[in-house]
């Protein structure tokens, strides 16, 4: 007696299929999209991308700052490139990013290691290392245009005091002594702004972590070294970022400082 078994087969049919949509949202139509990121563009071109065509445009013209011009093609560029002060220029200002780098990231993580904990006295000191980059360079520029004179300033009086010098330094006459004294100034001011950055990068940093490299027996500096620099990766990035297009683009405090051309090359006497 053979017994034949027979097994039932089940189709499962799923009860509902959620509908996909053929451009991939289940929430918003493309348009929407669109429109949300439609003001974000539009400032983008009117801001950004017009003002920099005129300006590649201009630099094809003799275009004056009142008056007529015409259509001159690349002479501007040939002149620029063949003129020896702009070398120079170039020259100097990648010297000057150079010098003011890295003071601006290592005082600007100094001070913020002081006031990133909520301790006593610490907003206050936020505020003074904060307030020279509020007040300006251009401010910060005049003031000590009125420090720096001889036998007159500040600078020199404290100087003579600490007897360092005799006190009747030209700053502003020497292209050496100039120029460190508009670095020493930018890295003042400066630093503050890479402080707040620096410092609200740190404050994201939650506690267990630096409670666990504590139970690790872990230094301060190792901490700092190997927990706090690798997770502020990006914000020193982006503060490096600031303070280099901030050196390229430096020219007020030359301009105030000097009343002439420090950046030009040295003639023979």
């Amino acid at each position: 007696m053979t017994a034949v078994v027979g097994a039932r087969r089940t189709t499962l049919t799923p009860a509902a299929s959620t509908p996909q949509r053929r451009d991939g949202s289940l929430t918003h139509p493309p348009r929407t999209g669109l429109l949300l990121t439609l003001p974000a563009v539009i400032f983008v071109v009117v801001f950004v991308i017009v003002p920099l065509l005129v300006a590649i445009y201009i630099s094809l013209t003799n275009f004056p700052l009142i008056g007529d011009y015409h259509f001159i093609g690349l002479k501007n560029y040939l002149q620029v490139f063949t003129d020896p002060e702009f070398g120079w220029s170039l020259l100097y200002t990648l010297i000057y990013t150079a010098i003011v780098t890295f003071p601006i990231l290592a005082l600007g993580y100094f001070l913020a290691v002081l006031v990133r904990a909520n301790r006593r006295g610490a907003k206050l000191l936020r505020t003074v290392f904060f307030l020279p980059f509020v007040v300006g360079l251009t401010t910060l520029s005049f003031l000590t245009l009125l420090e720096a004179q001889p036998n007159s300033g500040m600078i020199n009086v404290v100087l003579k005091w600490l007897h360092i010098t005799d006190g009747s330094t030209a700053w502003l006459v020497s292209g050496p002594l100039g120029t460190a004294l508009i670095c020493v100034m930018v890295v003042w001011a400066v630093s503050g702004l890479t402080m707040m950055l620096l410092m609200s990068g740190m404050q994201g940093i939650t506690s267990d972590i630096y409670e666990s490299a504590e139970l690790d027996g872990a230094t301060w500096w190792q901490t700092e070294r190997h927990v706090t620099m690798p997770m502020l990766r990006r914000t020193i990035a982006l503060s490096l970022i600031i303070s280099v297009i901030g050196s390229f683009l430096a020219f007020t405090q030359f301009f105030i400082l000097t009343q002439e051309d420090l950046v030009s090359p040295p003639r023979p006497s």
